[in-house]
């Protein structure tokens, strides 16, 4: 069983998530987001989003947390801050619970929020309750 990273480090994961909300690159959908990885060993991760002209190569700030973590050797995590510059929160898209599928256990956290802090938490499993994950390949 996964356990969230505690306070302290979700805390940090909130800061680092509002530092890389600002590095953005969003100008087509003017819609920043930044986010705050926490690996099992406390090593903090962030991400924003990045956008592209044709779209498709977009990619969100919660997978380029997880790409950056996983190219440098952490499969194992316990929580995610996910900050947008507006007052409801935004889960993730069906992208990002897609590779959170592929690397996070069902209680992972994903915490939700704004500038001003977290307003919401879910564990993984509550935000996609089938996920289509590797045990489906590796029978």
């Amino acid at each position: 069983m996964h356990n969230s990273g505690g306070r302290d480090s979700v805390k940090a994961a909130w800061e680092k998530a509002c530092q890389s909300l600002s590095h953005s690159y969003s100008p087509y959908s003017r819609f920043s987001v930044g986010a705050g990885l926490v690996a099992q060993n406390g090593i903090l991760y962030s991400g924003c989003n990045v956008e592209n002209a044709t779209y498709g190569a977009t990619i969100c700030a919660e997978r380029t947390a997880f790409l950056k973590a996983i190219s440098e050797g952490n499969r194992s995590f316990s929580d995610i801050v996910i900050v947008t510059d507006t007052v409801k929160p935004t889960p993730p898209c069906a992208l990002c619970l897609q590779t959170m599928a592929e690397f996070c256990a069902p209680d992972f956290m994903i915490h939700i929020g704004n500038l001003n802090g977290i307003s919401v938490s879910y564990r993984f499993c509550e935000l996609l309750t089938h996920p289509f994950g590797p045990s489906y390949l590796l029978d």
